[in-house]
């Protein structure tokens, strides 16, 4: 690569430019979150025995290979 195409590279813009999680996450409008219960989602399940069926097979693909 060449001292000039070298010098570019690192500018946003260039073909070889890589953004950073930061750059990424600031041009998609991507914000932190300020509180964990804000992503909670008390109504992903319909019913207790989904939340019981998704937890039964998370559980046994956990341990499935553990033998």
């Amino acid at each position: 690569m060449s001292t000039e195409a070298t010098r570019f590279a690192g500018r946003p813009g260039h073909p070889a430019h890589r953004e950073s999680l930061d750059e990424q996450a600031r041009r998609r409008g991507i914000v932190p979150v300020a509180e964990v219960a804000d992503m909670a989602n008390f109504d992903i399940f319909d019913t207790d025995a989904e939340l019981a069926a998704f937890l039964g097979h998370v559980y046994a693909e956990r341990h499935a290979n553990l033998v």
